[in-house]
Formats: C-alpha cells, structure tokens, sequence
C-alpha cells in the first residue's frame, strides 16, 4: 500500500511541477504582436472624441434652454484648451530632443505655465455657465471631468481636456 501511495504522491508532483513548468514557459512566451493593420490615431479621431465628449457633457447635465445659451464660451474655451494641448504635442515631437536635464524642466514649465493659462481661460468661461446650475447638475461636473474627490489636486496632465498634449 506504500508503495501505491508514493507512487501516487510522486504522480501527482510530478504533473503539478509540470503544469507549473510548462505555465511558466508559457509565460514566458512574448505576447502575440498587435495587429499591423490598425489605422494611426488622426487628428480626425481626435476631433470626433472631442465632440462626443462635449456631446456627453451636455448631456449628462441636461441643459436647459436658459442654460443653452450660456454653453457656447464654455465649449469654445475647451475647444482652446485641446487645441493647445495638440499644439504643444507636436511642437514636443518635433522638436529635437532636450539636451540637459534643465531643458526637459523649462518644457515641463512651459507646458505646465500654458496648461494653467488654458484652465484659468476654462475657469472663467465656465463660471457664469455653473452658477446657472443646480446643485445636481453642479455635482456632476467633477467626476465627468476626471477631477475626484480624493483630497488632492489633480495634475493639468491629468485632465481629459490636455490628454491630447501627452
């Protein structure tokens, strides 16, 4: 009966040390590449998602007629905002690439001083437009924007209105 039992053990170690051998050569394995065939993100991409994310904006605010007429400025400084973002990206990308330490942080400065422009540019459209706001709709702007509750301030490059400059 031993012997059946350490047979039995041995058996079974043995496709457990298997199945682990073989998962890990499998693992191992480089994943399958993406598919070639995928067409590049344009700019045409970037508009549409623009405006479906303006679309779904109003819309989860359900606006107003009154309200209606305060959205323009709001869309018009969003739309500035993405389009430096877009700008900014491009310039980046053309440009050669920073020689010293210090000229990676005047870009970042750069960057971060034209983020804030835009957002104050934002901020000030959008107030008159958010005071006409109820409280309900006033709550549902955070977390549509990608700014939570979490105690911190986000990052400008955290915002979905500058997601186009990284």
């Amino acid at each position: 009966m031993r012997s059946f039992r350490q047979f039995a053990l041995a058996s079974a170690t043995a496709v457990a040390l298997g199945t682990v051998f073989a998962g890990g050569i499998a693992a191992a394995q480089p994943a399958p590449a993406a598919p070639t065939d995928a067409a590049p993100y344009t700019a045409e991409d970037a508009a549409a998602v623009l405006d479906a994310r303006l679309a779904a904006l109003k819309t989860v605010l359900r606006l107003t007629p009154d309200q209606e007429k305060l959205w323009p400025p709001v869309e018009a400084s969003i739309r500035d905002a993405v389009k430096g973002a877009i700008e900014r990206r491009e310039k980046r990308l053309s440009a050669p690439p920073p020689a010293t330490v210090l000229d990676v942080l005047a870009n970042v400065a750069t960057a971060e001083q034209a983020r804030g422009k835009a957002l104050a540019n934002f901020v000030e459209a959008a107030k008159p437009f958010v005071t006409s706001l109820t409280p309900a709709q006033r709550n549902r702007i955070p977390t549509f924007l990608g700014v939570h509750d979490n105690g911190q301030q986000p990052n400008t490059s955290e915002l979905w209105i500058f997601e186009e400059e990284e």
